[in-house]
């Protein structure tokens, strides 16, 4: 029996396997241990479908089975579209460029979905494999595209970024099933970040309104849509003193002009961009230019709620060097942020860089539900910073 039969058979056989389980029959602990073990083989068996059918087009069985385009059978075969199959095709042509990935890949270690992110990223900027493999494999698809997307900003000269990023701004929108108008766009970072902060900024005190009156409130989402709305049609809050953006920059790069190697200049949450544009960008009241000026932030602690702006701000600015803004601790979002004492306050947790962290809205409600079943927060829980 060739290798082929043998896959094949094994396939189905193990197919059926999955047709009568029951997870019911099992405790809660063994039917985590087989989702763990499920995910791997799933990215494995998605490695080897991909392979093998990338294969099969390049040797033109498709056409055997009665279809003249390969990606049109790729697609039928798994149930997606075209357009899907064909990016498949093009990771798959690409894993003969990475075998670090592509053994990953075979062995459940990465996603088709991850594998794809690495093989774009070093056919963009080589090198990139061995910097991204890693996260792949600690870490989520958002993570990665996070790092992946580092990687090519710090590998492409400034200006050639900040024109490809002007010239691929676009709104677009439609309308979907229930009739909602739905839309997607993309801004370049200096637009872009003050204008999500600020709905994020305006979504958070309406759910915070919402919860100090004792209220159950919506998701984050909600309240960001109407955010945008009462933005659009001028409703909205005016401005606070809150900067809408903050650049932080090396301060020899800001009065030479330009950066050198080893040297940033860059919106927070939005990537490197020219000194010239952050000297431009300079001139609105609304904006934060952080220059490094010795300050050292770490010996910055006391025991409160309190957060001392400078404080606040090597907090917005994320880890050192990198700059690249907050996430959350535990699902790497940097969407609807709050800081949490890791150490809570109410058990004599100080108000240190070393004990602050950013967490998304639903797990620092987890956060906070663990301290209190751990006995953390006192009789009576102060409310969320």
């Amino acid at each position: 029996m060739s290798s082929a039969v043998l896959s094949a058979a094994t396939a189905a056989s193990f197919r059926r396997a999955c047709a009568g389980f029951e997870p019911e029959l099992l405790s809660g602990a063994d039917c985590a241990a087989l989702a763990e073990e499920l995910a791997a083989t799933e990215k494995a068996c998605g490695a080897a479908r991909l392979l093998a059918a990338a294969r099969a087009v390049a040797c033109g069985a498709h056409k055997e089975r009665g279809f003249n385009d390969g990606a049109g059978w790729m697609a039928r075969q798994v149930g997606g579209t075209t357009g899907q199959a064909r990016q498949g095709l093009e990771t798959a042509a690409r894993l003969k460029n990475c075998p670090a990935t592509k053994e990953a890949l075979l062995s459940g270690e990465v996603s088709l979905a991850q594998a794809a992110e690495i093989v774009k990223a070093e056919s963009e900027t080589p090198g990139a494999e061995a910097e991204l493999l890693p996260v792949a494999k600690r870490s989520d698809l958002g993570q990665l595209r996070d790092k992946a997307r580092e990687h090519r900003q710090g590998g492409t000269d400034v200006n050639d970024l900040h024109r490809q990023q002007l010239a691929a701004r676009h709104f677009r929108h439609w309308r979907d099933d229930l009739g909602m108008v739905r839309f997607t766009g993309a801004l370049p970072p200096e637009t872009g970040v003050p204008f999500v902060n600020r709905i994020e900024l305006a979504a958070e005190r309406a759910r915070r309104a919402v919860q100090q009156a004792g209220g159950e409130p919506e998701r984050f989402e909600a309240y960001a849509a109407d955010a945008l709305v009462a933005m659009a049609t001028g409703e909205g809050p005016a401005r606070s003193a809150r900067a809408d953006l903050v650049i932080v920059c090396d301060i020899f790069a800001w009065r030479r002009g330009h950066t050198h190697p080893g040297e940033v200049c860059q919106v927070i949450g939005g990537g490197p961009i020219p000194v010239e544009l952050a000297h431009e960008l300079a001139k609105d009241a609304f904006l934060k230019a952080v220059l490094h000026d010795g300050v050292a932030i770490h010996t910055i602690k006391h025991f409160g709620r309190h957060f001392p702006a400078e404080l606040r701000t090597a907090l917005d600015l994320g880890p050192v060097p990198a700059f690249t803004g907050a996430q959350c601790a535990e699902c790497g979002s940097r969407f609807g942020l709050e800081y949490d004492h890791i150490n809570p306050v109410a058990n004599e947790g100080e108000t240190s860089l070393s004990n602050i962290q950013a967490l998304c809205w639903d797990d620092h409600q987890a956060k906070t539900e663990r301290d209190r079943q751990a006995g953390l927060l006192g009789p009576n829980p102060p409310y969320p910073p």
